[in-house]
């Protein structure tokens, strides 16, 4: 499904240029889950926007299914990301205008996949068929997380990404936002990478990397 093979990456400082991942190689299948952890500024998030093609890689390949994603363009790594990769953040990033069965249904039908009812099993699973009326405005925090999680996953990406997804809620909002979300990935056969500070979080991945100083400890 992924390999990441010897990827670099730096950004220009005051100083100088700034080394954020130095070589870091691995591999996910189909179906895995993966949980990268390590101090802040360890590259964990950068690497995270390489593989969904929010940035580029300076060296080294990138390839999901075995395409490379490197070097992409513009609009072929927005492509990537509407057709291929689901991405869900620590801010939900929902769309303020639009009602939750809106806001789930917006990827899939970006990705030309909607289905009315798998949305509709989404909605049930995550606890918002009552909900989906309102705005989110309207939700508390878990609930907008779990309306980011039912978009991104409606759309039946291969891969999904998933950045502090619980990083805003308390902490029995979070361990059941996350079973749910591992129970979906689950049931849709995506591979899932979540970057986390959490052990608790990380301990219920299939796998754990670690990442010092932008290496793979």
């Amino acid at each position: 499904m992924l390999d990441v093979s010897q990827v670099t990456k730096s950004y220009s400082g005051a100083d100088g240029p700034v080394i954020v991942l130095r070589g870091v190689s691995f591999s996910l299948g189909a179906g895995e889950t993966l949980a990268l952890t390590g101090e802040s500024g360890s590259g964990k998030s950068t690497l995270l926007h390489l593989i969904g093609g929010l940035d580029q890689a300076d060296g080294g390949q990138i390839t999901i299914e075995g395409r490379d994603i490197t070097h992409l363009g513009d609009a072929e790594r927005a492509a990537l990301r509407r057709d291929e990769v689901g991405l869900i953040f620590q801010q939900f990033n929902l769309i303020p205008s639009l009602d939750v069965a809106a806001n789930i249904a917006f990827q899939a039908r970006l990705a030309g996949r909607y289905d009315k009812e798998s949305a509709r099993d989404l909605s049930n699973k995550l606890g918002l068929t009552e909900q989906l009326s309102k705005y989110p405005e309207q939700l508390s925090g878990g609930q907008q997380q779990r309306v980011a999680i039912a978009r991104t996953l409606a759309a039946r990406p291969k891969l999904v990404l998933a950045d502090e997804p619980t990083g805003n809620l308390d902490e029995d909002t979070a361990a059941q936002v996350l079973d749910e979300m591992l129970a979906l990935v689950n049931d849709t056969g995506a591979a899932l990478i979540t970057v986390t500070h959490s052990p608790q979080i990380a301990a219920k991945m299939g796998r754990v990397l670690r990442l010092s100083h932008g290496q793979l400890a």
